[in-house]
């Protein structure tokens, strides 16, 4: 089992009331239970509750370490929770279902102009050339492209995880660290790879683009990416 690192950010409903009332929601929770089967069926890395979860999390540790308001995690924490409930319906396209999937729950339960930025994060989050007007939408974005890990194989069958370069890349990630300095201006990724189940530049051969939509988030932000991976700076 690898160490995923987020920082430990006291969570109540009355610092974070949205993601309180979206995490909560049953149809979201369905959602995302679907997106799991959907995405496991199709031979992907886990797309369930646990990336979620996950990306949730790494937003609050990203949108806390830059000083935003608590406002601001909010959105971020929601925006990233939800920001693949549209797999169930399809992985083409899942950043707009999701998206109008998430106005028809919140319509009449989320503020418009909140509702509107998290429709947005959604949308946004895995298309190319995506454009940010909103720092929970770059947020969501490093948190997600960052999430590789061991955890996200669904596959037990060695040989078949070597067969995959998705799986074999996700199997050998064993540590997978974000450091942000404020003072120096950057986010790091920090990963630890088992070479014996793939090389490092496997890792880039399926990730450079997400990689580049981390540079991309990072600078809106005010930030330079880095990637470091075995102990040594690649990015």
């Amino acid at each position: 089992m690898g160490r995923i690192i987020h920082k430990k950010c006291k969570q109540t409903a009355e610092n974070f009331p949205i993601f309180t009332q979206v995490k909560e929601n049953p149809i979201v929770l369905s959602w995302l239970k679907k997106s799991y089967f959907v995405t496991k069926k199709m031979d992907f890395t886990e797309h369930g509750f646990n990336h979620a979860e996950f990306v949730a999390k790494r937003a609050k540790y990203i949108s806390s370490s830059l000083g935003l308001s608590k406002y601001n995690q909010d959105l971020s924490m929601t925006g990233a929770l939800c920001h693949d409930i549209g797999n169930f319906l399809s992985r083409t396209h899942h950043h707009y279902f999701g998206s109008i999937l998430f106005f028809n729950i919140f319509q009449n339960k989320i503020k418009i102009e909140d509702l509107t930025i998290l429709m947005q994060v959604i949308a946004n989050h895995d298309k190319e050339g995506m454009k940010f007007t909103h720092p929970a939408s770059a947020i969501t974005v490093i948190a997600d492209k960052s999430d590789v890990r061991r955890e996200r194989v669904l596959e037990n069958d060695l040989e078949k995880i070597k067969e995959s370069i998705h799986y074999r890349v996700n199997y050998a990630t064993v540590d997978n660290e974000l450091l942000i300095d404020k003072k120096k201006k950057t986010i790091t990724l920090k990963l630890k790879i088992d070479k014996k189940f793939c090389r490092v530049m496997e890792y880039f051969e399926i990730f450079m683009d997400r990689m580049n939509y981390c540079r991309i988030a990072a600078e809106y932000l005010g930030y330079d990416f880095k990637l470091v991976i075995n102990d040594f700076k690649l990015l």
